[in-house]
């Protein structure tokens, strides 16, 4: 068992200088790279983690100016659709008060047709009642002759 714990402190004190080496590496590993390295990764997050916020408020503008913009666009549809519907509706007035103009002047000639044609049916009647007493005149004097009547008178 000497022998052993021999062997066994000749192996512990050979490795001495592997655990100084693996201490100093270690150390030198924390002061050379791991401190630099965490450094660098916190710097990249922080980076990261402000491109992530900008683009987010980015992102947000962009929607905040698509909503205005959109706004804008439905403004200006009825701005057009309500310029449509006042071209449209004086259109409409523009017409009706056309056809009312047309329709007036119509009612004037009819009117005035009505008054030729009255006119003309009171002269033709005029001149009926005129020839009626010529016609029954002559009717009479047709019908019964007036000479032999006042013969008979006479006799």
């Amino acid at each position: 068992m000497d022998e052993i714990l021999h062997q066994l402190g000749e192996l512990v004190l050979g490795s001495v200088p592997t655990i100084v080496l693996f201490v100093l590496l270690t150390a030198a590993y924390s002061v050379l790279v791991r401190r630099p390295l965490d450094r660098v990764l916190a710097e990249r997050r922080a980076r990261t983690l402000g491109a992530v916020e900008q683009a987010r408020g980015a992102m947000a503008t962009a929607e905040a100016e698509t909503s205005a913009y959109e706004e804008k666009l439905r403004n200006a549809k009825r701005e057009i659709f309500e310029s449509r519907e006042r071209r449209r509706k004086q259109w409409s007035d523009e017409r009706e008060a056309a056809l009312a103009e047309v329709r007036t002047q119509a009612q004037q000639r009819i009117q005035t047709a009505r008054q030729d044609i009255e006119r003309s049916t009171a002269d033709a009647r005029s001149r009926i009642e005129s020839a009626t007493g010529e016609l029954s005149t002559l009717v009479l004097n047709a019908v019964l002759p007036v000479e032999p009547v006042a013969t008979e008178v006479a006799q």
